[in-house]
């Protein structure tokens, strides 16, 4: 009975507090950068190139984070609100899981600290006071993110440690797979990088930016170098091979075949992941016609198997017609739209190939930023509906029994 019930977790009235107050802070920011950069009319300034080939993909790692985040968030309000038991799939321990409020705090937090270092970069340069501080002024991204990576890996009991804990041990398992047993955790978080590939590549960028360029006259040479064209391969690639891996060892563990065909569909979009950065760097027809075919391969299955294996939909005998006996949520127009949806967000895969990324409105690091943007929120979208389909009826095996405990809820001090 202590396993089946699910104790309520209390709500804090100070998370909601300082919720608002970062997000007030947050579009307090938004509108300082907009005007900043309309007074100094930064759109058509001669230093608008230079700025975004070497700063904006420093800033923008912090904007997928955010906004992955924010998506999380949202998945976690509306499995709250539709009763899908996620602390029991993720395998959470009960009490300590956050909720989204917690989700959305943490999100907020970080926008203000990233916002606020744009802004204070933005100034640092506006003022001829502050303008020979200007190596100060480019170290402040790299003290940015060296600050949430010393509160990501803070021993201390503060910050949701235990939440963070599980995070970098969910992280650990998918770097060293196929060495451990996959969980449900394990494959969730490994199929989330695989939607970051943008900013794994802006750490890449991080690296190279202040390891190997003159940051101090915001200047790099990285695109010159083989090893860093070798490197975007390389780094696009490994979420999605660590996704074969954990398929290949459920595959030998359980002999299940679908398994086998899942590590085929991660293997496909690796290749078309090669072929489209052999591609952006010749710019040659040859690849582009191997890159454009590829792609098409990887992007047909994916959407099948989003469809049709992870969500459990458009199944013709099922009592709601193509779609599946039981569904959480009562309109049954919202999956239809969400498949249509799903669709669109994947042919951005084909933006690469059709040269989508050189919008005459935008720079094409802009271009590159909202596509990423775009795969983070179909993310977002895959995940709700993919916990229901687990919810309901276990398709991953992950669990060693199929019922899940029912939310009953109770306070401590009313059991006897």
């Amino acid at each position: 009975m202590k396993f089946l019930r699910q104790r309520e977790k209390k709500e804090r009235h100070r998370t909601t507090f300082f919720l608002g107050l970062f997000t007030g802070c947050s579009i307090a920011l938004i509108a300082a950068i907009i005007v900043s950069i309309h007074a100094r009319n930064l759109l058509r300034h001669e230093g608008r190139g230079q700025y975004m080939d070497n700063i904006f993909p420093l800033y923008s790692l912090f904007g997928y984070f955010i906004l992955h985040m924010i998506m999380y968030g949202a998945n976690t309000y509306f499995w709250r609100r539709f009763r899908v038991n996620y602390t029991f799939i993720f395998g959470f321990k009960q009490g300590t899981e956050m909720g989204f409020r917690e989700i959305f705090l943490i999100a907020s937090g970080l926008s203000v600290l990233a916002f606020a270092a744009v802004l204070s970069n933005l100034d640092m340069e506006m003022y001829p006071e502050t303008q020979r501080f200007q190596t100060l002024t480019e170290l402040v991204p790299l003290g940015l993110v060296t600050v949430v990576l010393l509160i990501t890996f803070c021993p201390f009991n503060i910050i949701y440690r235990s939440s963070r804990f599980f995070l970098i041990r969910c992280a650990w398992h998918c770097i060293c797979a196929p060495l451990y047993k996959v969980t449900f955790s394990d494959f969730f978080l490994a199929d989330q990088l695989t939607s970051q590939v943008q900013a794994i590549r802006s750490v890449q960028f991080y690296i190279c930016y202040y390891a190997w360029g003159n940051f101090k006259r915001r200047s790099n040479k990285c695109l010159q170098s083989d090893l860093y064209k070798n490197m975007l391969i390389v780094v696009a690639i490994i979420p999605f091979w660590w996704r074969v891996l954990q398929c290949l060892r459920r595959l030998f563990e359980e002999k299940n075949h679908m398994q086998g065909l899942n590590s085929l569909k991660y293997f496909s979009t690796v290749i078309a992941l090669v072929m489209r950065t052999i591609y952006d760097l010749r710019r040659q027809m040859f690849w582009r016609i191997m890159a454009a075919t590829t792609s098409g391969v990887t992007t047909i299955c994916s959407t099948y198997w989003d469809i049709v294996i992870d969500w459990g939909l458009l199944q013709k005998n099922a009592k709601n017609r193509w779609l599946r006996d039981e569904l959480l949520i009562p309109y049954n127009a919202v999956y239809f739209v969400v498949i249509v949806v799903n669709i669109l967000l994947r042919l951005v895969w084909m933006q690469l190939i059709l040269d989508l990324d050189e919008a005459p409105f935008l720079h094409r690091r802009a271009m590159i930023a909202l596509v990423a943007c775009l795969e983070i929120i179909r993310r977002g979208i895959w995940n709700f509906f993919r916990l229901e389909n687990e919810h309901f009826n276990n398709v991953g095996k992950y669990r060693a029994f199929k019922a899940i405990p029912l939310p009953f809820y109770y306070e401590d001090q009313k059991i006897m």
